[in-house]
Formats: structure tokens, C-alpha cells, sequence
């Protein structure tokens, strides 16, 4: 097979994928390593994009758009419960046991 197609068949599919886990990159319990692998796909079919020309450009861009979302949406209650356990741990380091 003609590598020129190989190329353009592998950037149509890392474009879709991306589409694809962004979408479940939303869900909050399990979304965030698919928003990464949604984010990582749509890097990929980035670099093809520069030789030739996807057909799939709108499912990529708004695969990584859904996916930066998510990604947010999901860290945001783990940056969270981080932080606060910090202030706590910092206030008994401060100011002693009760």
C-alpha cells in the first residue's frame, strides 16, 4: 500500500478517536485518562496535518476542545480535595493538635 495513504488513513483515525474520547472525556468518574488519550490523538493527527490534508480537521479540533473541558471539569474536584487537605495539614503544622 501506497505510504501516502497509510499516513492520511492513520491521521483520520487519530482525528475520529480523539472526537470520540473526548466525548467520553466528559464523564465524570472516569474522563480524565480519556480526555489525555483524546488530547494525545489529536497531537497526533496535529503533526500529520502538516503533509497533508484531514478531512476529519473539525472532529479533531473539537475532539481536543471536549477533551481541555473535561479535563478541567474532572481535575477541578481533585485540585480541590488536594488543596484543602493542604491548608489542613499546614494549619495542624502551625498551630498544634487541638
Amino acid at each position: 500500500m501506497n505510504n501516502d495513504a497509510v499516513a492520511k488513513i492513520t491521521m483520520i483515525r487519530h482525528s475520529m478517536r480523539s472526537f470520540t474520547y473526548g466525548l467520553i472525556g466528559l464523564l465524570p468518574a472516569i474522563g480524565l485518562p480519556f480526555a489525555i488519550l483524546a488530547l494525545w490523538n489529536a497531537r497526533r493527527a496535529r503533526v500529520l496535518e502538516r503533509q497533508y490534508w484531514n478531512v476529519a480537521k473539525p472532529h479533531r479540533r473539537w475532539g481536543a476542545a471536549i477533551a481541555g473541558l473535561g479535563a478541567i471539569f474532572c481535575s477541578g474536584p481533585i485540585v480541590i480535595w488536594l488543596g484543602y487537605n493542604f491548608v489542613v495539614v499546614l494549619k495542624y503544622a502551625y498551630y498544634g493538635s487541638d
